[in-house]
């Protein structure tokens, strides 16, 4: 099914997709609006919201005896068992925290304080969260931090230049799945291997949270120690992150209530909601599946909803690269340069980075929203993408983050605003 540009959903079933997201067309004040801020914000599933506030407004507790407890403790464990399909994960431990970025501190904190080891690698293009986890540890436990860099022509890092970092004195690798400054899409199955074969029994942890909303994950070809993903950017709500986490990463010792068992890093009582919200994500996407799949069971119809979503984003990266309807495409509009921009889409999110000949990154975001699109400007003195814009030599870039439920009328419409902008721009020089 799988090609290299992409193949878009149909008319009818774009529009059934659209009816369920809030606010794809409309801003809350029904203003005509087109949000291509995904890889920051996320459009919002109706039904997730509608099963965070059905399950929040109860006010049993899941750790009693009685009916409502127990229906409680029924939606987390159906929540926890949606989030090992969304991974493919068959053991270890599922851990929600607050945010994403709170669980890998602590995934990267547990290793780092009780795995033997001199170094540890990660690359240049990670996020915060990760990147500043491990530079603290190094710190606090006398290693050396090795960074990988970025190839400047993909937007992502080489497999070579993160395992010749690698020895047998690494206590961890963390590197993300996919940029989200970039969208350039990491090698993770070829990192694992490469990196396990230099030194067997290496903890890997990644970062899936730009990556999960846009492809299959699969634990079992990728077997790392620890993974992370956001709800709120795939479909569903803020106010929690999850964290899959390998037996060996989850026994490590940890911030842990003594009661519980050695593998648990649950503090607290759970929050039901928030399970009930990932199975709402998962009920989505195997819903799209199940129109191309006659598959039952639910991780396979999730895979087959994952693999098409890819397949129509990869085909809208390609109309907002080349054109559609008439109307060019970033490649091909005066005054606009495309970043990291190369012909193998397999290798990409949908995502962009581009600059303006006449105009600064921000002043480009507010002439877009002038104009009724939402971007954001990655610049290169903001503490979320100065390390990454510096590795390409860039002092700033615009980010477009368009969504599976956005339709190629869509993309055409985002190019002809570019498009204005571009000739605006020109003329006050």
């Amino acid at each position: 099914m799988s090609s290299s540009r992409g193949q878009l959903f149909s008319e009818s079933m774009m529009e059934e997709i659209k009816r369920r997201f809030h606010y794809v067309d409309h801003d809350v004040d029904g203003r005509s609006r087109l949000f291509f801020d995904n890889a920051g914000g996320s459009f919002r599933l109706k039904s997730a919201l509608e099963a965070f506030a059905q399950i929040d407004a109860l006010p049993d507790c899941p750790e009693r005896i009685h009916e409502r407890a127990l229906f409680l403790q029924d939606i987390q464990t159906r929540g926890e068992d949606d989030i090992r399909r969304i991974l493919n994960a068959r053991d270890g431990s599922v851990y929600l925290s607050l945010t994403a970025s709170a669980g890998m501190f602590e995934m990267v904190r547990a290793v780092m304080e009780n795995v033997p080891g001199s170094n540890a690698v990660t690359t240049i293009l990670e996020h915060p969260s990760s990147f500043d986890a491990m530079t603290l540890y190094c710190e606090r436990t006398g290693k050396t931090l090795r960074v990988a860099p970025s190839n400047a022509e993909t937007g992502g890092v080489d497999v070579d230049a993160i395992v010749s970092l690698i020895d047998d004195d690494t206590a961890l690798l963390s590197v993300m799945y996919a940029s989200n400054i970039s969208g350039a899409k990491l090698d993770i199955a070829a990192i694992v291997e490469r990196a396990r074969a230099r030194k067997p029994g290496l903890f890997i942890i990644v970062d899936a949270v730009q990556h999960a909303p846009h492809a299959v994950i699969d634990l079992q070809k990728t077997p790392v120690d620890g993974i992370n993903f956001a709800p709120y950017k795939f479909f569903g709500c803020r106010g929690a992150g999850v964290a899959w986490l390998s037996k060996r990463l989850a026994e490590l010792p940890h911030h842990r209530l003594a009661a519980r068992e050695n593998s648990v890093w649950e503090l607290g009582s759970p929050a039901p909601a928030h399970f009930a919200v990932v199975s709402a994500m998962v009920n989505y996407v195997a819903w799209i599946g199940a129109q191309f799949s006659d598959a039952e069971d639910r991780r396979e119809l999730f895979v087959q909803g994952m693999q098409r979503i890819e397949e129509h984003e990869r085909a809208l990266l390609a109309l907002l690269l080349d054109g559609v309807d008439g109307q060019r495409g970033l490649r091909m509009i005066e005054g606009v340069k495309v970043f990291w921009d190369h012909d193998d889409l397999t290798r990409r999110d949908l995502i962009a980075g581009i600059g303006f000949d006449a105009l600064d990154p921000t002043a480009a975001v507010r002439a877009y929203e002038e104009r009724g699109v939402i971007v954001y400007e990655r610049i290169a003195t903001s503490l979320y993408s100065g390390r990454m814009l510096k590795s390409f030599n860039l002092a700033g870039a615009v980010r477009v983050s368009p969504l599976h439920c956005h339709s190629p009328g869509d993309i055409a419409r985002f190019l002809a605003v570019t498009e204005d902008i571009a000739s605006d721009s020109r003329r006050v020089v």
